[in-house]
């Protein structure tokens, strides 16, 4: 972070591994299994928090680019931040292509994803994208928190799915 080192916590995934089951809360407090999502593609991007202004650019974007997708896409932001803040976030800035989801429970995601940064008990800036069968096809951790994930190439790998 600006650049000083964070620690990242938990399992190191990478590209051809299956995806890591995780629970994390709706905005309505109501547990999602990443299960759930079988047999869809799913693109998960992971935000530090909804209120700052990369994780707000961030997920706005994947929101306008969800609309230029296959319905069988499901974009899932995921974040520390209370169900509540997503909720009250989402409704401000319009945002409804972009299912967040709230880890601060129990990290469920951040660990199993190898995105917890131990330092701030947050999670890292990260985007993941897993195929019908659950398999991890792209990954993108970003090295500087303060810096966007690379759009473009993200949004090619999941049209080669499509």
């Amino acid at each position: 972070m600006r650049g000083d080192p964070l620690t990242l916590v938990g399992h190191e995934l990478a590209v051809g591994d299956t995806a890591p089951d995780f629970a994390a809360l709706d905005t309505d407090l109501s547990t999602v299994e990443f299960a759930s999502f079988q047999g869809k593609i799913a693109v998960i991007s992971s935000v530090p928090s909804l209120d700052t202004p990369v994780c707000d650019r961030q997920t706005r974007r994947f929101n306008e680019e969800a609309v230029k997708l296959d319905p069988g896409v499901v974009l899932l932001a995921i974040s520390m931040d209370l169900p509540f803040a997503q909720k009250r976030w989402c409704g401000a800035t319009g945002v409804t292509r972009v299912q967040t989801l709230s880890d601060h429970r129990d990290a469920s995601f951040g660990v199993s994803y190898g995105v917890l940064i131990k330092e701030l008990r947050l999670l890292a800036r990260a985007v993941f994208l897993v195929d019908t069968h659950g398999i991890i096809q792209y990954m993108q951790i970003v090295r500087e928190l303060t810096e966007e994930p690379d759009y473009e190439s993200t949004l090619r790998a999941v049209r080669t799915l499509i």
